[in-house]
């Protein structure tokens, strides 16, 4: 029995691991017209963020963060500027641990004297197992340099990956900042679809 249920928790591992996109979301402030933002700024170091970050405690993971960010809004015609930009742009990161619950009715893994016997099988008996994740988020703020009001927010979440390369770790950066803001400034992909 230990063994199969070793076995199940490896499985599962490795379902999540391969189940890893990015879950993203956004949200801004609508009184604000996002035309009118066309400089950008990263935060001053009596602006910095939170101690606690991640992000703090991993600055060569900001510096990657931020080289994405960069590459994303300077695309979309944003120019990074000194004191006088338009908004600044902030990055944070945390990592919760998460539980997963599963299932099982009967079904087993070959294992023991009786092998696939389990006298639970059926809709009323089974297992369920309890697995724990770390879920990671990236969340990038942008906030208005004149009121220094938050006018939009994106997030992205995925289960954490330990990282074989920094390629592979600057790819994935790459890609969570590219589905964050594919939405800022807001109105814009709807604004490129009706012009087509």
């Amino acid at each position: 029995m230990k063994k199969s249920l070793v076995f199940l928790q490896v499985v599962m591992v490795v379902l999540l691991a391969g189940c890893s996109a990015f879950s993203v979301m956004s949200d801004y402030d609508p009184k604000y017209d996002f035309r009118t933002f066309q400089t950008y700024r990263w935060p001053a170091e009596n602006e910095g963020i939170r101690k606690d970050d991640v992000l703090v405690e991993h600055p060569l993971v900001y510096k990657r963060v931020q080289a994405a960010v960069n590459q994303q809004l300077q695309a979309k015609g944003f120019r990074l500027a000194g004191s006088n930009a338009d908004f600044i742009v902030y990055a944070h990161a945390g990592v919760k641990r998460r539980k997963a619950y599963y299932q099982s009715f009967g079904v087993d893994a070959p294992f023991g004297p009786y092998m696939w016997y389990r006298p639970w099988w059926g809709p009323y008996g089974g297992y369920t197992y309890v697995s724990y994740y770390d879920e990671g988020s990236l969340v990038i703020d942008i906030i208005d340099a004149r009121t220094k009001d938050l006018a939009w927010r994106g997030i992205a979440t995925r289960v954490v990956k330990d990282y074989r390369t920094t390629e592979d770790m600057q790819r994935d950066i790459n890609k969570a900042v590219s589905k964050i803001l594919a939405t800022f400034p807001p109105g814009a992909q709807a604004a490129a679809t009706t012009s087509k």
